[in-house]
């Protein structure tokens, strides 16, 4: 039996081959930071610091991760982040998701204006001081309520979320549905978000990775230590760090200058392996997550 496989040309190796090596190449330079910062965490930080760390570990010590394991700190921040993260990520979905069905459907009345008024809170916002002061007046702040309701929706995120519901959720299938007797919620419940799992893990990665990422809006409103989030307790370790390498400038006394250098090493080596601890949950889910990108979930949902 003949083999029917077109053979590739010279040009076609060639091509492969130069395609090949530059992504090799673009593939160590993005893995390489996140390889440097793994085994700093391992290495004396001295030797980290000044460059001596490039491939392996140097001068292999657990010490970092049992300075940062015994914080406690970082166990309220990492049950907070969890907290926020999950139910926060949930809201945003159920927030998101009803709302882009919605302004997809061609029978809402007015979806024209309520998505332009969505995209003008894309280019102008209320400010920082007003936002607080809103904030405040209302008795959020300091609360797990605002680390959740703050960023409740976004509007990009709706009009994704809207496109795909546009572009992939064909009118037959609401038409199905309504002759067979679904209301608008049970069609909603029961046949698009089943259909939907794409978006659904789409907008749960972006949702789900700013909110773990984020440090920003509990830096304004919150003050309880018990409500700060991860990030909040690994800014504080960078500047430690920074604080102690500035303060070596200043310093006369060796003893004191000695007490700096233990301090800067001490912070710059827990500094890696926060850094390991707290992007660790979201490197083991994404390859998890990623199977959920289907394709050709639409197949065989219509007939005739």
């Amino acid at each position: 039996m003949t083999s029917n496989r077109i053979k590739p040309t010279k040009s076609d190796r060639v091509f492969i081959a130069i395609n090949s090596t530059l992504l090799i190449i673009l593939f160590i330079l993005l893995l390489y930071p996140i390889w440097f910062v793994l085994i700093a965490s391992f290495s004396n930080p001295t030797l980290a610091s000044t460059g001596k760390v490039l491939l392996f570990p140097k001068e292999f010590t657990l010490a970092g991760y049992e300075h940062v394991l015994s914080y406690h700190n970082l166990w309220v921040g990492y049950g907070n982040t969890i907290f926020y993260t999950v139910v926060g990520t949930t809201l945003n979905l159920v927030a998101t998701l009803p709302c882009a069905y919605a302004l997809s459907r061609k029978d809402m009345v007015g979806r024209g204006f309520i998505l332009t008024l969505f995209v003008i809170t894309m280019y102008f916002g209320g400010g920082l001081i007003p936002t607080y002061l809103n904030i405040r007046s209302l008795g959020l702040d300091n609360t797990r309520t605002i680390m959740l309701v703050n960023g409740l929706v976004s509007a990009f995120n709706i009009i994704v979320c809207r496109t795909f519901f546009t572009t992939t959720i064909p009118n037959e299938l609401h038409e199905a549905a309504y002759i067979d007797g679904c209301n608008d919620f049970k069609m909603f419940l029961k046949i698009i978000l089943p259909l939907s799992m794409p978006i659904i893990v789409v907008m749960s990665l972006f949702y789900g990775v700013g909110r773990w990422n984020s440090y920003f809006d509990a830096m304004i409103y919150l003050k309880d230590r018990n409500l700060f989030p991860l990030q909040l307790f690994l800014r504080e370790i960078l500047i430690q760090s920074q604080v102690a390498e500035s303060m070596l400038v200043q310093a006369i006394d060796p003893k004191t200058m000695e007490a700096l250098y233990a301090q800067a090493d001490a912070a710059n080596l827990a500094k890696y392996c926060v850094i390991v601890v707290s992007t660790l949950p979201m490197m083991l889910i994404y390859p998890w997550l990623q199977k959920f990108f289907e394709k050709g979930v639409m197949i065989g949902s219509i007939k005739g």
